[in-house]
């Protein structure tokens, strides 16, 4: 369980009351970075006269914690509740104390109640405090060493100083501070995208916009959970007489494109147009900042709300990110946190992530290591490498195989049954078999095509930029995740269907053959029949499910059909092995069948055959291990489980990245 998640709400409740573990609320404030307008209601509270040290109703106010153009922040002690509490001061304007009533989420600012001053025009607004501070504190801490290595103690550092500041004491024996410092920077940035898409999830599901997502939005407890607070200019469609233009604003670094299009007087668009997705976009300028120190899109200094302003502003964003700004990416970050980010970014509404829950689901495939580069691997790493080249690696995997096994075949039969035929019996036989070699193997690569066509001509043309509806891309994962075992049956019954051949070929050839030479025969195809299913599974299979299957895996599938197969195809991979480690055991028993006088000869061929079975069951093994790793992986990717915890990992490098 997630141990940043509240199991009850009164294990909450119980740790409000000691006051040691609210999080800090922060006014909108202006940001003094390289462009930091705010938009909102034009009502100041600038008149309301109160300050620390006095008392406000039932808050005794103990320390200012912001200020901004609408509000003032304080922490203060509620006397009726023995509790401390961030008390919010503003005028009795907005419905930010309605809307945030309705948010109860781990990830979100818990509101208390609110109060009216009547006579004053005053609202207090009474919810957490947390002493953490905000991610603006953070982002300040990377932008003065932004040639530092960081990981996710750059975040704990930030927060502690926080504390430092407010005299509070640092909590010890954390798991999730344990957690944060054993992640890089990229991950620690994909943990809090995570918490906070699902806290955008939450309020959307709730009818509710945020419209102002930027880092001194997001408030930090003691050991590093972000909660999102403010929802000043929030919208909220459950509310009678709401309306989506009533206080609109925001930051304007952080809008997205439909956002400043609304701001502007002439671009079309209306407030009533933007919906969660447009906070998905300002949550992804953000996190692109603190994982770069830098916005991804570079508006002009002394960018203002002036038409020409937004006008540029809103013109920049209509185009995806450049490459220039992506090599701004540090070089530890995941091909996946780069393509969840983009996503997020897209001029398009229609092609962001739809929701936050699908979002969180993809900042959690970041944190997963094995998971994620498998779905987006590495640059230059050999599965991309490998990608193009399916066909002749499956053909390779399954013949090479066959041909050693078909080799010994003939050796072992030759010296055993086919050299004691006459000589014109030898020729007949011989002529009969290049026949049928003749017939089967173009026979077998017309198989062979056709079991393998759907997964690699739609993996390929996703390659190319083509879209697919889904039930063409199911049948191309299952007709993937199925492959090796249809390559292994078909081959597998060609080796017997072969052996019924040849057997009638011999008795045509040779009159009488002896019982024995049946047995052998017989004996010599058990083994090549298990070198037939074993080894081109594991090598066919291995291939697939990391160089084809991934690419057939739409971003933030879920799928219980997928996460069946995929538990089936490791169950059965067991059993393959098996069937590897016996072909050894299987070769030596049968010799012990063998005349004492017919036993030398073929001793050479069954030490090579027992040797070159080790080596291989050595192999196969190693591929069976880095299968269960990667189908347990997929599985999660399919099932939407999260992945095990970064802190107890083993940062390995991969098999074959």
């Amino acid at each position: 369980m997630d141990p940043t998640v509240r199991s009850t709400p009164e294990a909450t409740v119980a740790a409000d009351s000691t006051g040691d573990s609210y999080p800090r609320i922060l006014s909108p404030e202006r940001i003094d970075d390289e462009l930091s307008s705010s938009l909102g209601p034009s009502e100041a509270v600038g008149d309301i006269d109160v300050d620390v040290g006095q008392r406000i109703d039932d808050f005794d106010l103990l320390m200012r914690l912001g200020r901004g153009a609408f509000a003032r922040v304080f922490l203060a002690r509620q006397r009726s509740m023995h509790r401390l509490v961030a008390v919010k001061v503003s005028r009795d304007h907005g419905t930010e104390p309605q809307t945030m009533a309705q948010l109860d989420h781990d990830y979100i600012v818990r509101v208390f109640d609110q109060r009216q001053l009547e006579g004053l025009g005053v609202k207090l607004l009474y919810m957490q405090y947390v002493p953490g501070g905000t991610l603006l504190a953070v982002l300040r801490r990377i932008r003065k060493a932004p040639q530092e290595p960081r990981g996710g103690q750059v975040l704990l550092d930030a927060i502690d100083s926080e504390l430092e500041a407010k005299g509070e004491i640092r909590p010890t024996d954390s798991s999730v501070r344990a957690e944060i410092a054993a992640l890089s920077w990229p991950e620690t940035i994909a943990w809090l995208g995570r918490r906070l898409a699902e806290a955008l999830d939450h309020a959307s599901r709730h009818g509710v916009i945020h419209r102002d997502i930027k880092p001194a939005n997001v408030l930090l407890t003691a050991e590093g959970v972000p909660k999102l607070t403010d929802f000043n200019i929030s919208f909220s469609n459950r509310l009678d007489g709401m309306s989506p233009v009533a206080y609109f604003g925001g930051s304007l670094a952080y809008m997205s494109p439909e956002q400043l299009a609304a701001r502007h007087p002439n671009k079309p668009g209306t407030a009533a147009d933007l919906d969660t997705r447009s906070d998905i976009f300002a949550l992804g300028v953000m996190l692109w900042e603190l994982l770069t120190g830098k916005r991804p899109f570079r508006d002009a200094i002394d960018a203002d709300e002036s038409d020409a302003s937004l006008g540029t502003m809103l013109d920049l964003r209509r185009h995806r990110v450049g490459q220039q700004i992506q090599a701004e990416l540090p070089p530890d970050c995941p091909a996946t946190l780069r393509r969840v980010l983009l996503t997020c970014l897209e001029p398009d509404p229609r092609d962001r992530w739809p929701t936050g829950a699908d979002l969180a689901q993809q900042f959690e495939l970041c944190l997963d290591p094995q998971a994620r580069d498998l779905v987006d691997p590495p640059h230059g790493s050999w599965r991309l490498r490998l990608r193009p080249w399916a066909v002749p690696i499956i053909v390779a995997g399954i013949l090479v195989p066959n041909a050693l096994a078909g080799l010994y075949n003939y050796t072992h039969n030759r010296t055993l049954i086919v050299s004691k035929l006459s000589l014109a019996a030898q020729d007949h036989f011989g002529q009969i078999q290049l026949v049928i070699t003749v017939i089967t193997f173009p026979l077998m690569a017309v198989l062979l095509a056709s079991l393998c066509r759907r997964p690699i001509r739609v993996s390929r043309a996703l390659a190319r930029g083509h879209v697919f509806d889904a039930r063409t891309l199911g049948r191309a994962r299952t007709d993937a995740l199925l492959l090796g075992d249809r390559v292994v049956v078909v081959f597998f019954a060609a080796w017997w269907v072969a052996t019924a051949v040849n057997l009638i070929l011999l008795h045509v050839a040779g009159g009488t053959i002896q019982l024995g030479a049946y047995l052998h025969f017989l004996a010599s195809t058990v083994v090549c029949g298990a070198i037939a299913v074993a080894y081109p599974f594991f090598l066919v299979t291995f291939y697939v499910v990391r160089c084809v299957y991934p690419v057939l895996l739409p971003p933030g599938i879920i799928s219980g059909i997928d996460a069946g197969l995929l538990r089936g195809l490791e169950r059965r991979s067991t059993r393959y092995l098996a069937v590897a480690a016996s072909i050894p055991l299987v070769a030596i028993a049968g010799a012990t069948f063998l005349p004492a006088e017919e036993l030398g000869a073929v001793v050479v061929p069954i030490r090579v055959l027992c040797l070159g079975a080790i080596v291989a069951f050595v192999g196969a093994y190693w591929m069976f291990r880095q299968l269960e790793q990667d189908l347990h992986a997929l599985e999660r990717v399919v099932s939407g489980e999260p992945g095990p915890a970064l802190s107890l990992r083993a940062h390995t490098p991969a098999a074959l990245s």
